[in-house]
């Protein structure tokens, strides 16, 4: 029985990030932002470069920040429309790749941002998927959902709307 019993850390999906992912929630919850931060980095190399934050993942939801820092600035001295785009898409992909079977490759379809108003100073990404989304991904050997961000500034006002639609797809197998 103790052999069969789940690892505090293990996710409902088992893949390789949702694992990792895992173990640093199960962390001081003061650690956690820097950690998924590095992980992240190290994953999507961009990600790190930009300085995209990742505040908070799980299966339901991904948290990222963006701080309005010189090398994410356009040339009004606010968040440049790339970075805050970028922003979105990552809240987005980790959300659903947390969600995806190992043998799920997740494909960006399509994505629509529409730019409200001007950020002022750096900017909060909320991406989160429901209970069906979340059984969609996990049961269907290939399919889309569209998930939407919800996209505040430091003033708290929306700045952006957007919604990315994600696809995926099973893995190629190897050629033996």
């Amino acid at each position: 029985m103790l052999g069969s019993a789940a690892k505090p850390w293990e996710a409902a999906v088992s893949n390789w990030l949702s694992r990792q992912i895992n173990r640093i929630n199960f962390m001081h919850k003061a650690l956690r932002p820097r950690l998924l931060s590095m992980l992240m980095g190290r994953i999507v190399p961009f990600v790190g470069t930009a300085g995209v934050k990742i505040e908070e993942m799980n299966e339901d939801r991904v948290v990222a920040t963006l701080r309005n820092k010189r090398k994410v600035r356009n040339h009004i001295r606010g968040l440049h429309a790339a970075a805050m785009t970028l922003a979105a898409e990552t809240a987005t992909g980790f959300v659903v790749v947390m969600n995806l079977p190992e043998d799920k490759l997740p494909l960006m379809k399509s994505l629509k941002v529409n730019f409200v108003k001007r950020a002022t100073g750096g900017m909060k990404f909320v991406a989160e998927l429901n209970d069906e989304q979340r059984a969609q991904m996990r049961n269907e050997p290939k399919g889309a959902v569209t998930v939407k961000v919800n996209a505040k500034d430091d003033m708290g006002q929306e700045c952006i709307r957007c919604e990315m639609i994600w696809a995926w797809v099973p893995k190629k197998r190897k050629a033996k």
